[in-house]
């Protein structure tokens, strides 16, 4: 559950939130970096995994005799693997992607497209719903797994590495955040210019940035993921629909 709940499924958000656009690749002139999803979906699923495997050991090792508050973990155990499971088959639900560059037989015939890349109203809700549901999952399971230790009677150390390791979790989605590293999925896919479908729209979620080909070089091209400069250190913050 630790491993899942923990350490897995954070890094799988932090990943897909963060890391669409690599320091090292020249963005727009290289787009659609796909080694933010597939790092996104085997983090996630291995959580998953994870933490199925780690409900059925707990139950078939529980004590029938267990405390009230034993119960309640358990519950809620379930109950966090059954929405994260949601969560997880939710995905295929987004749509299709389309665009220029997807060559899939339905989307060829329509000219470049799919759900995603004119943004229709089933891809607008799925991302409303998937960031939301992903990001609480994730911040109900800390008061989770803390009580999980409380009822295995975990050793202090168990404790005090958790809260080191979430101190630092937040620290760096701080730090990206801080530093404008959250850009539109839509703009890393197929780029910032004006006229394509989705760039018309407001992005989804909060703390999502857009930006120019001249912002972007300006701000973070190249720049180390590391340290606490700010976005707006040169050229202004951009604006969160700001694709023009």
């Amino acid at each position: 559950m630790v491993l899942a709940w923990g350490i897995l499924i954070p890094l799988g958000g932090l990943i897909a939130r963060y890391l669409k656009v690599l320091p090292g690749q020249d963005w727009p002139a290289e787009l659609d970096n796909k080694w933010w999803w597939r790092a996104h979906l085997a983090l996630q699923t291995a959580g998953l995994a994870a933490a199925a495997l780690a409900l059925l050991l707990a139950w078939d090792n529980a004590d029938a005799r267990g405390t009230a508050l034993a119960g309640v973990h358990a519950w809620a155990g379930w109950l966090l693997l059954g929405l994260g499971a949601a969560q997880g088959l939710s995905g295929l639900l987004r749509g299709s992607k389309g665009g220029p560059t997807d060559m899939s037989p339905g989307v060829r015939r329509q000219a470049g497209a799919g759900d995603h890349y004119i943004m229709t109203r089933r891809r607008r809700v799925f991302e409303r719903l998937h960031k939301l549901l992903g990001w609480l999952l994730i911040a109900c399971a800390v008061p989770i797994i803390v009580l999980g230790l409380v009822v295995a009677d975990a050793p202090r150390w168990m404790f005090v590495v958790l809260a080191g390791w979430w101190a630092a979790y937040v620290l760096v989605l701080a730090c990206w955040q801080r530093q404008g590293r959250c850009i539109d999925t839509y703009q890393a896919i197929w780029g910032p210019e004006p006229g394509l479908p989705g760039n018309r729209l407001p992005p989804i979620g909060p703390g999502i940035r857009r930006y120019t080909a001249q912002q972007w070089r300006a701000l973070l091209r190249g720049r180390p993921l590391w340290g606490m400069s700010a976005a707006g250190g040169r050229g202004g913050m951009p604006r969160r629909g700001a694709g023009r």
